[in-house]
């Protein structure tokens, strides 16, 4: 009986509880830890929420008109102000352009090119400065020098001009802004991976693959570029409405996407072109996707960098 109860200790509940605890916080790593409190940003979840359903009205919109983008009812185009308004009994869900085309499948269309610049133009920017920043940062030296020199001379030139410059050389395809937006907005990223890099080469596990023989590039590809995720992951969601807005930009000028081709921009500006004769909607539903999803990219980009601040953890 004293045997049994001097065996018996009333903290080994408490312990092995805390011992759980401990095991579990020791065994969730820092993605694992980043991912839950960016789960736990109301404001990002929304956002991402609110991205998602503007994809899927960009890919699977045009199934919920019969019209498509480039029709014209000849019955209207005399009078859009009083005959286009929205309506839901003729499934002309945002009523008709300036010139009698079924403005939802136009915004549906614009939808998907806006999106389609702002991401592939955001991957191109990113792909490209973070090699490039990472080469310069690691190797250092002379080689270093000569790279970030070369990128303190393109910045001096104002990159709306080099965008423009190359459209009106090459042509205004859609092509050609994917590719002009991009190579107009690596420089700062570059810069940042730079920074990251030069912070990075020096811990004991680069020092580590240095010492074993591992070649430099092979160095740059497997543990530089893979330690520089989060930084990269967060400026990406904040570029993406960069490009969506230089885009705007430049449709807004009549430069950028030609019919009968549209984004948000060509969108807006023909809004803004007409709204003076009171036809409130061609501007109001593009501009609002337009300003809803440039608000989105940002509030996730302020989760992404909330949820990967070493600070934080």
């Amino acid at each position: 009986m004293s045997q049994g109860l001097s065996s018996f200790n009333p903290q080994q509940p408490k312990t092995a509880a805390m011992g759980e605890r401990m095991a579990e916080v020791k065994g969730r790593s820092l993605w694992a830890d980043a991912r839950k409190r960016f789960v736990q940003n109301k404001a990002a979840m929304a956002s991402v929420v609110i991205l998602v359903l503007i994809l899927l009205f960009a890919f699977f919109g045009h199934y919920l008109t019969p019209y498509d983008n480039e029709t014209i009812d000849w019955n209207v185009l005399g009078n859009v102000k009083t005959e286009g308004k929205p309506s839901l009994a003729n499934q002309h869900y945002f009523g008709f352009d300036d010139s009698g085309r079924d403005l939802f499948s136009r915004v549906v269309q614009g939808t998907q090119i806006s999106l389609m610049v702002g991401l592939v133009g955001a991957l191109i920017a990113v792909l490209v400065g973070t090699v490039y920043g990472a080469v310069a940062g690691y190797v250092g030296g002379r080689v270093d020098s000569a790279m970030m020199r070369f990128v303190d001379i393109a910045m001096s030139i104002p990159y709306m001009f080099v965008l423009i410059l190359l459209l009106v050389v090459f042509g205004r395809s859609i092509v050609m802004l994917f590719v002009g937006i991009g190579l107009t907005a690596w420089l700062d990223m570059s810069r940042i991976v730079r920074g990251q890099t030069l912070s990075i080469k020096n811990k004991e596990f680069i020092e580590a693959a240095v010492a074993t023989g591992v070649p430099t590039f092979t160095i740059i590809r497997r543990h530089i570029v893979p330690n520089l995720l989060g930084v990269v992951a967060v400026y990406a969601t904040l570029l993406v409405p960069q490009m969506i807005l230089t885009e705007s930009f430049i449709s807004f000028l009549g430069l950028g996407v030609q019919e009968p081709l549209t984004s948000w921009g060509a969108l807006i500006s023909e809004g803004v072109s007409t709204m003076n004769y009171g036809t409130l909607w061609q501007l109001f539903f593009p501009l609002g996707f337009f300003v809803v999803s440039i608000f989105a990219f940002f509030f996730i980009g302020d989760g992404l960098r909330d949820a990967l601040d070493p600070k934080d953890r």
